[in-house]
């Protein structure tokens, strides 16, 4: 038997400790001297006293030693010579095609190698060995029978002479060449060791070496059998290396046995009884790591290794198994039958205990153990054995404790039972499993409330139950690879005979249902808690309708869910919420109409929002989170527009689900909530976006696109500033505080300036508590003698509110500004009044407009509440659908199903038109000047004219300061406020402006609203219609309009429409009476206008009245003296002597006359 290096000695040759080296035996020492010869005897690079010391001890050590004499022998030849003959040896071989022909290293031999090399001197062994290694470096086959390496007598003597040959020819002979050379002879292993250990520096040189020339699969071959026993006997020579070696087969991807070898040594070594072995994670990491190549290169070893007949101990896989199989018996609580005991022969049998508990320090051995065998089966295609087979299933049925260990241990056994259901192959096997399932049910809720984990097995349970109850078997296998963490592949027909164990034997739907309402919610359910929650399982109950099925309440259940809830957001949630309102709408089936379940109660929904409500310090009172605050309003939306889209169809079953009141809605802060959304946006993933298009729909008057503008304003950079200005004082005031300054605001402004300025410092939710007396004492503000700036002040004020709670406030506005008469009580309108009926908004105090920044709040909350009303009339219309089978039968209409929908969609429409135009015809009233106003020289036509004499006048003095005089006033303001928001309505809808003007207004308005309100160029494409209309009033306020706007507006359309305009008018006079054509004077001098408007577009046109125009700007000095001579004397002659329809036609040439002057100068 061959004497190895031992670790001791090799530690002690790396670390060159002459004391060790000199503890060790002859036999081990004898090893190493021609590493230690060379030592003592070559000049060291080391010249310090402590080697000199050492080197005495050497030598000392070798002084005793025979085969030493032999060794110095071997160092005194003339090595240059020899690596001469050698390289030429080398072309000599290489020439002849590495045959074994004439060698110049040794003559001709007279006897066989190993007699020549007893015979020989120290220059001719060099030199026979020299030839030899050559010789089998060449690799002609791969195992080569070398009679000089295989003599026992002369193992040592070649080991010494192979050992100088190296380290004095390093160039000629690489030590990994030369490793590599070793593995084709017998025992070039123990050389391979020997040589190593001379030089123990290159112990990682080699290894490498070897494995990266290595096989990728070293069980199929001779020779990858021999590198690996090869690389193992070094890797026992020097065990602190090992670990290290097996990285290296791991990184190259090569020799997975020898991986697996050096494992198994290790594991034997290292011997831990309780802990996950080394064997364990190795192979477990191989196969479950995230290196596809490394995943594919080992199961190829495992399938490879099963397909190969030799199966005996001498496999390294064989081995591992076998290692595997001993730890897995090693952690079995006692060896039990599969022979089924009752509860009552237990008793009988107090030795074997048929169900007793794994240790609770084997828990996550057993855990690792199981991942581990899923792994080798599922991945790597390990067929168990029947005593594998039979142990695994023993440790799967076994009962851990009540620990998070425990839940994960079973939940592990659980899914490896349905994905390796070929494990249970007898009807006693399938008996012990279905008492362990029936223990697993029994037992979870004790798990659960013990060992403090929240996603227990117990859910696990229920969702595959459900699951198999849907047949939705991809989804269980779904379930099974994400808690193995693993992706393997599961056949649906291998889960048939779960399924019927599963929904006849142990989890019919019934019991499922009872037991899925009992399982307690989870606390704090947020995004971070992974795993197998109850709210998947009831997720799925409800998709499958098993609760209305069996007349199971879950309202309760979901409540408490959505109640204990938690940002992030968990993903189930939002799909949870849309499945229940489905299963409350829709019926479990056509047979039973009534099989759905409960809403969520208004009292419930208002306990939610329990503080927010109540409008006072928000964050100390909110009792329940903004998550579960955000997604009860998600149901309630989510709800309301499902029970809209669903009437025709709960009609037909004659279902009329309750809708919640619109009180309840009124005391749901939907701004303030969608604000907080808004800044969580990352956490409540999809739901800010879900709760933003049910508002758009369903509450158009909160998305408003002005107040999203002042939102940002409110929350951006400029608030931040603001808010590092907030002083204690700000802080301070309080509402009774601010309304003591309000009632002294008729002798004192100076208390309230300061405290609404204070106030304007402080967020949005701060301000809350401030609302009421704000827009109470809103009316004392219209007073004469406030001051501008409080007034501004209390405008910014209102839009921060309007941030947060916008309906609440506005009813609050419209309550506080309705006109104070005497002995008349007022009426408190609410939300409701104010949706049926927007233009409540308007009947307020006649002070308003005439108070800029008040009319602003109003003009912004009838905005909201016209849209509010148009949502409001469509659901209204959809509520009430289902009442149409009655109304067709009493009406009589049979095939005309669709005639009463029609019409009360026409009549909606109509509704609304009207509604709209009513309110446009209102705002244009309250453009007009007062009596009051009027006496005092104002009027919208001089305000126009201020304003062009103030952008055309050479000498502006005294037109400049008449200009401030009357732009500076509250009725131009409010006429800018009123024709922003006119514009907003046309864009919106273009009909409301054609309606608007059908209808008509005064006519003194029509220089403000074509020169205040940018959309009304719109009016062009329906002119020509109204034109067209019986009546001459509508025909000449449609000239009118038509001048302004060609005048506004100089555009080639403009000209069309004005000359079919003058074209209409020729014809008017052709037919009109001598009574009614004085009532046209005033249209005639639009005409004019019309045709100064033409002139203006400088457009060459066969118009011979267009023609003549264009003739007179470009000669207006010929045309100045034509008017003189001609035209005024005519006039002055003729007028008091001729008929009326002369007079009429000077005076209509007079006036013709006066605009083209005036425009021709004006150009």
């Amino acid at each position: 038997i061959l004497q190895f290096v031992s670790p001791f000695a090799f530690e002690a040759m790396q670390k060159v400790d002459v004391v060790c080296l000199a503890s060790l035996s002859d036999p081990e020492l004898r090893l190493l001297l021609p590493c230690l010869v060379r030592m003592a005897l070559c000049a060291p690079a080391d010249q310090s006293q402590s080697w000199a010391q050492d080197k005495k001890l050497i030598l000392r050590l070798l002084s005793g030693v025979e085969a030493v004499n032999s060794i110095v022998a071997l160092l005194s030849v003339d090595f240059h010579a020899l690596e001469q003959d050698a390289s030429k040896e080398q072309q000599l071989r290489h020439k002849l095609g590495g045959g074994s022909g004439e060698s110049i290293l040794v003559s001709q031999l007279q006897h066989g190698l190993t007699l020549e090399f007893e015979h020989s001197d120290s220059p001719r062994r060099l030199r026979l060995v020299l030839s030899e290694l050559l010789a089998i470096m060449n690799k002609v086959i791969f195992f080569k029978s070398s009679e000089l390496f295989e003599s026992p007598v002369y193992l040592e003597e070649a080991a010494d002479v192979l050992c100088i040959l190296q380290a004095e020819l390093p160039s000629l002979l690489p030590i990994v060449d030369v490793a590599e050379a070793l593995l084709h002879v017998r025992n070039g292993a123990w050389f391979l060791c020997l040589l190593v250990a001379n030089v123990p520096d290159s112990f990682n040189e080699v290894c490498r070496g070897l494995i990266k020339n290595g096989e990728r699969q070293d069980e199929e071959s001779l020779g990858g059998r021999r590198r690996t026993d090869a690389l193992r006997f070094l890797c026992k020579m020097n065990p602190s290396q090992a670990l290290k070696v097996r990285g290296m087969v791991v990184e190259e991807c090569h020799l997975p046995g020898l991986g697996v070898a050096l494992t198994l040594d290790h594991t034997k070594n290292e011997a831990c009884e309780d802990g996950v072995s080394d064997l364990v994670c190795f192979v477990s990491g191989l196969l479950l790591g995230t290196n596809a190549k490394v995943r594919t290169w080992f199961g190829t070893f495992i399938r490879n290794g099963q397909q190969r007949k030799r199966e005996t101990s001498s496999s390294v896989l064989w081995q591992m198994r076998r290692q595997l199989l001993l730890e897995l018996m090693g952690i079995l609580p006692t060896v039990r039958s599969t022979r089924i005991v009752e509860e009552a022969d237990v008793d009988m049998e107090p030795n074997v205990s048929v169900y007793s508990g794994l240790k609770e320090e084997h828990v996550v051995k057993a855990s690792a153990l199981l991942r581990l065998y899923c792994a080798l089966m599922g991945i790597a295609g390990l067929k168990p054995t029947e005593e594998e087979a039979e142990q695994l299933l023993q440790l799967m049925t076994s009962r851990p404790p009540a620990t998070p260990a425990g839940v994960r241990f079973v939940s592990l056994s659980f899914c490896m039972l349905l994905a390796f259901s070929t494990l249970v192959s007898t009807p006693e096997q399938e008996q012990l499993m279905v008492v362990w399932l029936s223990w697993m049910i029994k037992e979870e809720a004790y798990f659960e409330s013990t060992s403090g984990v929240s996603a227990s097995f117990g859910e696990m349970l229920l969702l595959v139950a459900m699951y198999f109850h849907s047949n939705q078997l991809s989804a269980i296998i779904d379930l099974v690879c994400s808690t193995l963490g693993m992706k393997i592949v599961i056949k649906p027909s291998s889960l048939s005979r779960m399924k019927t164990i599963f929904t006849q034997e142990i989890f019919t739907e019934q019991v499922v249902t009872a037991h899925a309402v009992r399982v307690p919610v989870t606390s704090n359910l947020s995004a971070n808690i992974t795993g197998f929650l109850p709210i998947h399982c009831i997720y799925q109950l409800l998709r499958s309708r098993s609760f209305t099925k069996h007349k199971v309440s879950i309202k309760d259940w979901i409540y408490r869910q959505l109640c204990e809830t938690s940002t992030p957001l968990h993903p189930q949630l939002l799909p949870l919420i849309d499945v229940y309102i489905n299963s409350i709408l829709t019926p479990a089936s056509k047979s039973n109409p009534e099989a759905t379940n409960q809403p969520v109660t208004e009292q419930e929904i208002l306990n939610i929002f329990q503080g927010v409500i109540g409008g006072d310090n928000i964050r100390l009172n909110q009792r329940f989170s903004i998550t579960a605050q955000l997604l009860v309003l998600y149901y309630i939306l989510s709800y309301e527009e499902a029970l809209l889209a669903n009437t025709k169809t709960l009609a037909a079953m004659q279902r009329k689900p309750k809708s919640y009141s619109s009180s309840l809605m009124d005391q749901i802060p939907i701004k303030f909530l969608i604000r907080q959304a808004q800044g969580l946006q990352q956490e409540l993933g999809g739901l800010h976006s879900a709760l933003l298009r049910l508002l758009a729909t369903n509450y158009p008057h909160l998305c408003i696109v002005d107040d999203w503008i002042c939102e940002e304003e409110i929350t951006g950079t400029d608030a931040l500033l603001r808010r590092m200005l907030l002083t204690n004082n700000a802080k301070n005031h309080s509402p009774k505080q601010l309304q003591e300054a309000f009632s002294a605001v008729p002798v004192n402004h100076t208390q309230v300036m300061q405290i609404i300025e204070h106030l304007t410092l402080l967020s949005a939710s701060e301000l809350i508590p401030y609302a009421e007396v704000l827009t109470s004492n809103m009316s004392q503000l219209l007073n004469s003698g406030v001051p501008r700036r409080i007034l501004q002040t209390v405008n910014k004020l209102w839009m921060v509110l309007n941030t947060v709670m916008p309906r609440r406030l506005w009813v609050m506005t419209v309550n506080a500004l309705q006109p104070s008469i005497k002995f008349v009580r007022q009426q408190k309108y609410t939300q409701n009044d104010l949706m049926i009926d927007p233009l409540i908004v308007l009947r307020c105090d006649q002070r308003v407009h005439r108070c800029p920044p008040l009319m602003d709040i109003t003009l912004h909350m009838l905005n909201g509440y016209l849209l509010a009303s148009k949502a409001y009339l469509s659901a209204h219309l959809k509520e009430t659908e289902q009442d149409r089978p009655s109304q067709n039968n009493t009406i009589g209409l049979v095939g005309q199903t669709d005639a009463p929908e029609v019409t009360r969609e026409e009549l909606k429409n109509a509704l609304l038109a009207a509604q709209d135009s009513a309110a446009v015809q209102i705002l244009l009233e309250i453009c007009l000047p007062t009596e009051e106003e009027k006496a005092n020289g104002v009027n919208p036509d001089s305000l126009l004219r201020n304003v062009q004499s103030v952008i055309t006048t050479s000498a502006p003095n005294k037109g400049m300061e008449e200009g401030e005089d009357n732009l500076l006033c509250n009725l131009r303001e409010v006429q800018c406020l009123i024709c922003c928001l006119l514009h907003q309505m046309y864009i919106a809808d273009p009909n409301i402006a054609k309606l608007v003007h059908f209808q008509g207004y005064p006519c003194e308005l029509l220089p403000l609203t074509v020169a205040g309100i940018p959309s009304m160029h719109i009016c062009l494409d329906f002119i020509p219609e109204l034109i067209a209309q019986p009546e001459l009033e509508k025909q000449i306020f449609a000239i009118q309009l038509l001048s302004h706007l060609c005048i506004q507006y100089a555009l080639p359309k403009s000209l069309s429409v004005a000359r079919l305009a003058v074209n209409v008018m020729g014809t008017l006079l052709t037919v009109l009476t001598q009574a009614k054509r004085y009532d046209i004077m005033s249209l005639l001098i639009q005409i004019g206008q019309v045709c100064a408007s033409d002139v203006a577009t400088q457009t060459r046109d066969i118009d011979p009245i267009i023609t003549r125009l264009q003739q007179i700007k470009e000669k207006p000095s010929g045309w100045s003296q034509i008017c003189k001579d001609s035209s005024y004397k005519n006039g002055s002659r003729d007028t008091g002597s001729m008929d009326p329809d002369v007079q009429l036609c000077h005076c209509i040439e007079r006036t013709v006359i006066e605009i083209i002057n005036m425009s021709v100068s004006g150009i």
